[in-house]
């Protein structure tokens, strides 16, 4: 009757790190994201205006084509 259970134990044990790992990895993605905005916030006066002339110049097709998130 033990081998049951440590198996439950070990699938439990890995979900857990998987998640785990998911949720490292998003916090490094914020993490990255913040350090980029800050980094373009110290060498631009105006880091909107680059934002919004990035967004302005971006074709209207290449928004429409996004796939959506899943």
């Amino acid at each position: 009757m033990a081998q049951p259970y440590e198996e439950r134990n070990s699938a439990a044990k890995t979900r857990r790190q998987q998640e785990d790992q998911r949720r490292m990895e998003f916090r490094r993605a914020i993490e990255d994201r913040f350090e980029l905005r800050q980094l373009q916030s110290a060498i631009s006066d105006f880091p909107e205006d680059i934002e919004l002339n990035y967004w302005q110049a971006a074709p209207a097709a290449s928004r429409r084509s996004a796939q959506p998130a899943r």
